[in-house]
C-alpha cells in the first residue's frame, strides 16, 4: 500500500474490515481466543465477522478461519501500538478528538425538525406575499415597564384597525418605521414618498423569522396577531398572496419623475411615456427607443436589461406589472412607481425549481438563519428530559444584589460570590452550583448599557444552562449511546493501526533503499519484460514529405540528418520516436511483423503518415529497479508486513480454542 492517506485508510477500515471491541461478555458466551492476555468471546468475534460479511448465511469454515487470521493480525498490531505508547501521544489524542467532534455532530441535530423546516421553507418559497406593517420600537433588553408601554401602544393600534380604520392611514400616523411617511431630501439622499407601511413583496428568508412566520400564518386580507421581533412590536396586514414570481430578467424604458414635480410635470411625463409606448405598438424597436429616451443610463446602452431579481428587489408597482408578463418579449403598459414611469419587457423567467433542485440552496440559507436554532432547542429539551433536569431558580436571586456597576465595565469578579455554592440545576447526578454560574458570568460579561441586571441574569442563565446541557451530553455520549462508543473505538484503533503500519511498513519501504535493493536482487525474476522490439516511429504531418523521408530511412541516413532535412522550413512536419515497445504499447508497431526492417507508410488515427522501422528483437529480461519501482515497493511492503506479523506472533501469545471454533 503506497501513499495511502490516513482518512482514506480509516474509511476503508470502517466500511471494510472493521474490528470493534468492548462487547459485554455474557456468562454463557465462551471465550474463543486470548490475544496478548485479552479474552475475545465467540459472540464478540461473530458480531465483527457478520458485520463485514453477508449475514444470515451458513458460516463457511474456510472464510471464517481466514477472517480469524486477519482479526488476530489486527489485534496484534493494535497491541503493539499501545505497547509503543502511540495512544498516549498528544498528536494522536488531538486527531482522535477531531474525529470525535465530527462524529458527535449528528447527536446534536434534530434531523426530523430540520427536515420539517426545510420542507416548510420550500413551500413558502413557492409563494410571494405583499405585506404592510406598523412598528412600535422596543429594545430587546428593554425594562419591563418600557416593554409594557410599547405593548399597550401596539395593542391600541391593532384595535383601531380591527374596528375599521384604514391600515395605511394608521401606519402613516403611528408607525415608528420611518419609511411609512414622506421623507424630505437632503445633501445625502433624495426625497422619498412614504409607503404607508407597505413593505412590498417578499418570500421565505427575506424577512426576520418572526415577521415571516406572522405573515405566512395570516390569510390574505387579514390582520396578524401582535408579533415581536428584534426591532419591536409589529402588526401586519397581508395585502396579497400569489404564486412565486421566481427569478426574472426584464428590460425597462424609464422616465424619471423630476424632483419636486408639480402636476403639470407629471402630466407632461405621462404624455411622453404614452407616445413612446404607442411608437412601440406601431413597430418601433424597443431597444432603439430605450437607447434614445431612457433615463436609466446604466442600462440604456444594453437595451434596458436589468440584473436578475426576485419579488423583494423592486417596488411593488413594478413587481405587479412584471407578474403579468408571462413570456419572453411580453411588454407592459406604462406603469408609474415612486421613481417615475416605466415600460417593462420580459426577457426571461426562471420558475421555482422542484424540492430536490432547491434543497441545497435552502439548506445553506437555513443553516445561517435563526430558525435553525429550533433544532438545537429541540435537542436540548430532549437531553433535559432524558437526564432528569431539575432547577432551583430561587438560588439565582442572590445575584441580583451581587452584580453591581462593575458588570457594565466588564470587570465583575466571581470572588464576590465566593460564599455561594448551592445547586442551581442538576443533570442526572451532576450538580451545577451558584459558584459555577458566578464563574460563567465572569467570563461572559456582555451586558447592554440599557439592560437591567435581572434581564442579564435571566438571559445569561439560559445560555449557561444550554451550554452545560450540550457539554454534559457530549461528555456522556459513549455512556448514553453504545453505537457511538463502538464507532469511537473503531476510529481509535484505525488511527493507531495506520500510524504504526506507516512506521513499520509503508514509509519504511520507501526510505529503506538498501533493503529495497536487496529485496529486488533476490526477486528480480518476478519483474520480467516480455518479448519487446526496439523500433522507431517516423510521423509525417505532411504526406508529401513521406516518400523523401522513406528514401532517407532506407538509405540509413541518421535521424538527426533526416529531421534537419525534412524540418528545414518548419519544425512541425516530422517527429521521431525511438524506443523499446512491448505488445500493446502502440497499435502501428503491433500491426507489423516483429522482424527487423522498414515497413510501408500507414495512416494513424489523426491522418498523419507513419513509417515504422523495427531494428531488433529483445528477449525477455528483468526490469530494472527504476522501471518497476512502484510494483517492487508494493511487494516489499507486503514482505515487510508478513515479517512483522511473524515477529508479533512470536512476541505476543495467541491461544485459539479449537473446540469453540469448530462448533461455530
Amino acid at each position: 500500500m503506497i501513499n495511502v492517506t490516513k482518512s482514506f485508510f480509516i474509511t476503508l477500515l470502517l466500511f471494510g474490515m472493521v474490528f470493534t471491541a468492548g462487547y459485554a461478555q455474557k456468562s454463557k458466551d465462551p471465550v474463543l481466543m486470548t490475544i496478548a492476555g485479552e479474552k475475545i468471546t465467540k459472540q464478540e468475534f461473530l458480531t465483527v465477522y457478520q458485520k463485514n460479511n453477508v449475514q444470515g448465511e451458513v458460516l463457511d469454515k474456510k472464510s471464517l478461519e481466514e477472517y480469524l487470521e486477519l482479526y488476530i493480525n489486527f489485534k496484534l498490531k493494535v497491541k503493539e501500538a499501545e505497547a509503543q505508547g502511540l495512544d498516549t501521544l498528544s498528536s494522536f489524542r488531538a486527531e482522535l478528538n477531531g474525529y470525535r467532534q465530527q462524529l458527535a455532530k449528528p447527536y446534536f441535530i434534530d434531523e426530523e425538525l430540520n427536515n420539517q423546516l426545510l420542507r416548510q421553507s420550500y413551500e413558502r418559497k413557492k409563494e410571494d406575499l405583499r405585506v404592510s406593517h406598523i412598528l412600535i420600537r422596543v429594545d430587546a433588553n428593554a425594562k419591563p415597564e418600557d416593554t409594557l408601554i410599547a405593548w399597550n401602544k401596539i395593542a391600541d393600534i391593532r384595535k383601531r384597525i380591527v374596528n375599521g380604520e384604514d391600515f395605511g392611514q394608521v401606519a402613516w400616523e403611528t408607525s415608528e418605521d420611518p419609511s411609512a411617511r414622506d421623507m424630505e431630501g437632503n445633501a445625502m439622499r433624495p426625497a422619498r414618498k412614504g409607503n404607508r407601511g407597505d413593505v412590498g413583496y417578499f418570500s421565505v428568508f427575506d424577512m426576520v423569522y418572526p415577521f415571516e412566520e406572522a405573515a405566512f400564518n395570516t390569510p390574505a386580507g387579514q390582520i396578524s396577531p401582535i408579533v415581536r421581533t428584534e426591532f419591536g412590536y409589529h402588526v401586519l396586514m397581508v395585502n396579497k398572496r400569489r404564486p412565486s414570481l421566481g427569478k426574472v430578467q426584464v428590460a425597462h424604458l424609464f422616465l424619471m419623475m423630476p424632483k419636486d414635480a408639480k402636476q403639470e410635470d407629471s402630466s407632461r411625463l405621462q404624455t411622453r411615456i404614452d407616445s413612446i409606448f404607442q411608437a412601440i405598438q406601431q413597430g418601433a424597436k424597443f431597444e432603439d427607443l430605450v437607447s434614445r429616451f431612457s433615463d436609466d443610463k446604466g442600462t440604456a446602452a444594453n437595451g434596458g436589461v436589468l440584473p436578475w431579481f426576485g419579488s423583494n428587489r423592486m417596488v411593488p408597482e413594478f413587481i405587479d406589472a412584471v407578474y403579468e408578463l408571462q413570456n419572453p418579449g411580453d411588454l407592459s403598459k406604462p406603469i408609474l412607481t415612486s421613481y417615475g414611469w416605466h415600460i417593462i419587457k420580459m426577457v426571461e423567467r426562471k420558475p421555482v425549481g422542484t424540492f430536490e433542485e432547491s434543497k441545497e440552496e435552502l439548506k445553506q440559507k437555513l443553516a445561517k438563519d435563526p430558525r435553525s436554532n429550533k433544532s438545537k432547542e429541540s435537542i436540548i429539551a430532549k437531553i433535559k428530559a432524558k437526564s432528569k433536569f431539575s432547577e432551583n431558580l430561587k438560588n439565582l436571586e442572590p445575584f441580583e444584589t451581587l452584580l453591581d456597576s462593575t458588570l457594565y465595565q466588564r470587570k465583575w469578579d466571581a470572588a464576590k460570590a465566593a460564599s455561594l455554592n448551592k445547586p442551581v440545576f442538576t443533570l442526572e447526578d451532576k450538580k451545577y452550583t451558584q459558584k459555577d454560574f458566578a464563574e460563567y458570568i465572569a467570563k461572559n460579561q456582555r451586558i447592554g448599557t440599557t439592560e437591567t441586571v435581572k434581564h442579564f441574569i435571566d438571559a445569561t442563565y439560559k445560555k449557561w444552562v444550554d451550554e452545560m446541557v450540550i457539554d454534559f451530553e457530549d461528555k456522556n455520549l459513549e455512556n448514553h449511546h453504545p453505537e457511538f462508543k463502538a464507532l469511537m473505538k473503531e476510529y481509535r484503533d484505525g488511527i493507531l493501526l495506520f500510524d504504526l503500519t506507516d512506521k513499520m511498513v509503508w514509509t519504511k519501504a520507501i526510505k529503506d533503499t538498501t533493503g529495497l535493493k536487496d529485496f529486488y536482487s533476490k526477486n528480480q525474476n518476478n519483474y520480467m519484460w516480455e518479448n519487446r522490439v526496439e523500433a522507431t516511429l517516423y510521423t509525417f504531418r505532411d504526406g508529401n514529405e513521406t516518400a523523401r523521408g522513406l528514401e532517407m530511412i532506407n538509405n540509413s541516413i541518421s535521424d538527426e540528418e533526416i529531421l534537419k532535412s525534412i524540418n528545414q522550413d518548419t519544425l512541425n512536419i516530422l517527429t521521431i520516436d525511438k524506443r523499446k515497445f512491448s505488445k500493446g504499447d502502440n497499435e502501428l508497431i503491433d500491426a507489423n511483423p516483429w522482424e527487423p526492417g522498414v515497413y510501408k507508410p500507414v495512416a494513424d488515427k489523426d491522418g498523419n503518415s507513419v513509417v515504422v522501422a523495427i531494428h531488433r528483437l529483445i528477449a525477455p529480461e528483468p526490469k530494472t529497479l527504476n522501471e518497476a519501482k512502484g510494483l517492487i515497493t508494493a511487494d516489499y511492503q507486503n514482505y515487510l508486513e508478513k515479517e512483522w506479523i511473524k515477529e508479533l506472533r512470536t512476541r505476543y501469545p495467541v491461544d485459539v480454542k479449537k473446540e469453540v471454533l469448530d462448533k461455530m
